[in-house]
């Protein structure tokens, strides 16, 4: 999926659809940095967001447990191998919101939206993965 935003710079997210097994999700630890199948999010240009200034380039999309039932959605710089243990402290936290009611995906579904609500008028994010669901900003 290939996103222009409105000053220009074009996303590309490429991943490859897994189903929803949450049992990964809830045996992961506070702190840790995960990621489904390691979908890439791929900058043009610099973004800047209230809290983040993102390079052009690639990062691994994934989240990070901040505690038992809550996460953050994060960009990890580069491509992340199979069995390699990402350093939680050299991601990108988005500004997130993170639910367990927005329904039940039952294949990972990643997307780029209008923000709505906390995040009217921002390009947002969003990761939906069985029952978990997070935003976050990313201009």
């Amino acid at each position: 999926m290939t996103v222009t935003l409105p000053q220009g710079v074009e996303i590309t997210i490429t991943y490859n659809t897994t189903p929803a097994n949450e049992v990964h999700a809830q045996t992961a630890k506070v702190g840790e940095f995960v990621t489904p199948r390691r979908p890439v999010l791929k900058l043009s240009a610099e973004l800047k967001t209230d809290k983040a200034t993102l390079a052009p380039g690639e990062y691994t999309i994934g989240a990070i447990k901040t505690a038992e039932k809550d996460w953050v959605l994060a960009l990890y710089p580069g491509r992340i191998a199979r069995n390699d243990t990402p350093d939680a402290a050299k991601a990108v936290r988005l500004e997130s919101l993170f639910s367990a009611d927005k329904g039940t995906a039952e294949h990972m579904l990643i997307d780029i939206t209008p923000g709505s609500g906390k995040f009217q008028g921002k390009a947002v994010l969003t990761l939906h993965f069985g029952s978990l669901f997070l935003a976050g900003v990313l201009a």
